[in-house]
């Protein structure tokens, strides 16, 4: 197994050997999904629900999943389907399976316009090293930051890992992060002073907040740690809020767990509370072929009756 260092073993979620087997077999049952506006059509959802009626064991790890996802001490949840991927293939039948799954955590919806509901991120050796489909090292986050209604829940599916063993997902939990930092860097980081990222195309997550608040203030249920380390260098901040800012993020990198998605396994992070990014690449991209280069994808999740702030 690839290196953690200091996660949570309850948050894997490896599955009986007999789910797997009962998931592969009815993995190849599942429908077409279809797509109302934004959101995972309710019709999918129950043909999906009752698909995995053939699974039933899975009962036994929805319970698991939900805890480790929305439980106190939870936030992000790594769940391994290389068994499955290696059977199915990580074609269509493995996406409805693994979309299958996730619509018990919550609803499958695609904000972007432009992409569909599973969104690439490949490597691109042009791109900013830093972005995610970049080489380097990206730094912590969370994602559509500027939104005044971000998804709750963004996920990670590993169809090929850096063939050169690098790039692990880093994860860290924000809230415990904002509890380490004085009374008085809170206070900054509570005004409405911070500004990242463009906004358009986008679909179901509110309007533009620009400026936003790193911390709103809301309950963990309904608020965000509003983080991304680019608006460091992207706001126009004056010096005592950057240094807030700095200070949140070096918390966040000495709390920090990481794992190496392999091959099936997909990544789930609760935004009310974890923040997430990734190491870089390995060295000698130049040399790997394009087909064979580290390739994620993502998805994003809608919890029932999300409300957001009004933007300023």
């Amino acid at each position: 197994m690839p290196e953690t260092v200091n996660a949570d073993r309850d948050n894997f979620i490896d599955l009986p050997k007999e789910l797997e087997d009962d998931l592969i077999k009815v993995g190849s049952t599942f429908p077409a999904w279809d797509v109302e506006g934004a959101f995972l059509a309710e019709s999918t959802i129950e043909q999906y629900r009752s698909a995995l009626d053939s699974a039933p064991l899975f009962n036994e790890i929805r319970g698991p999943l939900l805890a480790v996802l929305n439980g106190e001490k939870g936030g992000y949840a790594v769940v391994r389907l290389g068994n499955i991927a290696q059977a199915l293939g990580v074609g269509e039948q493995f996406l409805r399976l693994a979309t299958t799954i996730l619509a018990e955590v919550a609803i499958p919806f695609q904000p972007f316009q432009r992409w569909p509901l599973w969104k690439e991120l490949g490597t691109n050796l042009n791109a900013n090293p830093g972005l995610s489909t970049g080489v380097g090292y990206n730094a912590f986050h969370m994602d559509l930051v500027n939104a005044t209604l971000p998804p709750d829940y963004t996920t990670l599916l590993c169809v090929r890992p850096d063939p050169l063993g690098a790039g692990a997902s880093i994860l860290s939990n924000a809230r415990e992060a904002v509890s380490r930092l004085t009374p008085a860097s809170r206070a900054l980081l509570a005004d409405v002073a911070y500004r990242y990222g463009g906004f358009f195309d986008l679909s179901d997550v509110g309007e533009e907040y620009t400026p936003f608040p790193v911390l709103d203030g809301e309950p963990e249920d309904r608020g965000f740690v509003r983080f991304t380390a680019k608006m460091l260098a992207e706001s126009d901040l004056d010096e005592e809020h950057a240094q807030a800012a700095k200070e949140l993020a070096d918390q966040m990198v000495a709390g920090q767990v990481s794992y190496t998605l392999q091959r099936g396994d997909f990544l789930i992070v609760n935004q009310h509370r974890w923040v997430h990014g990734r190491e870089p690449l390995g060295n000698g991209q130049h040399d790997v072929t394009p087909e064979n280069r580290r390739l994620l994808l993502q998805l994003f999740l809608r919890s029932a009756g999300a409300t957001g702030p009004a933007a300023s």
